[in-house]
């Protein structure tokens, strides 16, 4: 089979989006860790351990977008951070990066869907106790809607994603009535060093609470891999990440603040439901209720399209099984959105939300330490690259990005050595899978690699 027909099988629909569908695109990737997750946090720093690695993982997130924009509008592929580091890092560190990113898309879904599950389940919807048919329904029906077409699951998105945000606003308003700042402080300090009442777990709180605070965030770097599908990405990637970086700073201080200002941190460090719970029985937080399965819903429909798209580019250069990357009649890349999700269902039946959660965040964090090391040497060793947008405080900022997520890579193991040290092993099978076959099996006209053989072959020039 020629280049041009092998890529002809696997050509995504392009223009697809503006920077507006990009931010809501953005914001429904993280919209459900305003809902649930994030509070469990709570049982491992306390309300201020939390509250410091929140502050701290914002700073973290806005310095890797900053960075991953400049990133999307000088190299706009389907691959997001996978392309950045294929350039940057070559071969092993492209497709390092871009297995930590589908690790963290393909595991991310399976622990939203618990939590989609628990609301079904409080809700008494359907007359359901076992979350399992949940599980499966939701994996069934978003995947049919995005083997549709991309312009029609970005706008079911979108309109979804609204939804959730209101609900976030009628929590808000309602909740301000019921704040007690005690409430805020009332875990009991333990002896841990550094304890206090804002710091009950003391100083390592903070560090073991960082994984849940980048649950406020999780899966934002997932605009870039729209580029492919956008009008002017260069333009638009850039502007819509940005965009959705700031609104999910006002939806997690808010949340962080007021549910557990309105329950309390103990509490609140239990839940399932922690907005609803944090409402109690009002009439409020049965519109909360309904409208956090919207939240929920929107992340999860919105992160199969992130690990479809990953899986597509991976696949389309041969780092995978080239058959995940053949689209269909409407361009969407068929087997890409069902593998993955299969075995996202497979470890949703766990039903351990927050270890799942874990190993999600292993694999992000992990991405995020690549990703903005291929930021910082493509500053030193391409610095002629158009970039139509330039990173302000360049590679110091991505430099302050980086420790941070190394920090988190390494909190994942403070909390569950063991889910972080499975997920790491499933990080080293896909590097072994690397090592023995596909590095020989890369497909050279794929976008990706081009982009690499299109540098080196500058370099030698020079």
């Amino acid at each position: 089979m020629s280049d041009a027909d092998y890529l002809a099988r696997r050509q995504l629909r392009t223009g697809a989006a503006g920077w507006v569908l990009l931010a809501g695109l953005g914001v429904s990737y993280v919209v459900s860790g305003d809902y649930s997750g994030w509070n469990f946090g709570l049982a491992q720093g306390g309300f201020g351990g939390l509250l410091v690695a929140g502050v701290v993982i914002a700073a973290m997130y806005f310095a890797m977008v900053l960075g991953m924009a400049e990133l999307s509008s000088a190299l706009p592929a389907a691959g997001g951070g996978y392309t950045f580091a294929r350039r940057a890092l070559g071969p092993w560190g492209g497709f390092a990066t871009g297995t930590a990113i589908l690790i963290e898309y393909a595991i991310a879904p399976a622990a939203i869907a618990t939590f989609i599950g628990a609301y079904v389940e409080s809700l008494g919807l359907f007359g359901i106790t076992d979350g399992w048919w949940v599980y499966l329904a939701a994996y069934v029906l978003f995947i049919g809607i995005h083997i549709a077409g991309v312009g029609e699951a970005l706008k079911v998105m979108f309109v979804i994603t609204a939804v959730a945000v209101l609900g976030l606003l009628i929590f808000a308003v309602a909740a301000v009535p019921l704040f007690d700042a005690a409430n805020l402080v009332d875990i009991a300090p333990t002896a841990a060093a550094g304890a206090s009442p804002f710091l009950p777990y003391g100083w390592l709180g903070i560090w073991a609470a960082v994984p849940f605070a980048i649950w406020f965030f999780l899966a934002l770097e997932g605009v870039p891999l729209a580029a492919e599908e956008a009008r002017d990405p260069a333009r638009n990637v850039p502007r819509g990440i940005v965009a959705a970086m700031l609104v999910l700073l006002v939806t997690g201080a808010l949340v962080l603040v007021l549910a557990t200002g309105a329950l309390g941190a103990q509490a609140l460090s239990e839940s399932g439901n922690p907005l609803v719970e944090a409402l109690g029985g009002s009439a409020a937080g049965v519109v909360v209720n309904y409208v956090g399965l919207a939240g929920l819903v929107a992340s999860f429909f919105s992160i199969i399209y992130a690990y479809s798209r990953q899986t597509f580019a991976l696949s389309r250069a041969g780092y995978l099984p080239r058959v995940l990357s053949v689209t269909n009649g409407r361009k969407a890349p068929t087997l890409a959105l069902i593998v993955p999700g299969a075995v996202g269902f497979l470890l949703s039946l766990t039903g351990q939300g927050d270890v799942l959660l874990n190993m999600a965040v292993f694999g992000a964090a992990l991405s995020y330490v690549l990703m903005m090391v291929s930021h910082i040497v493509l500053r030193r060793t391409a610095p002629e690259m158009p970039r139509p947008y330039r990173t302000p405080g360049g590679v110091a900022t991505t430099g302050f990005a980086l420790v941070v997520a190394v920090l988190a890579v390494i909190a994942t193991f403070l909390v569950d050595p063991v889910a972080a040290g499975a997920t790491l092993g499933a990080f080293a099978l896909f590097m072994l899978y690397f090592a023995l076959y596909s590095r020989h099996h890369l497909v050279g006209a794929a976008p990706d690699e081009e982009f690499a053989a299109l540098a080196a072959a500058e370099e030698e020039l020079t």
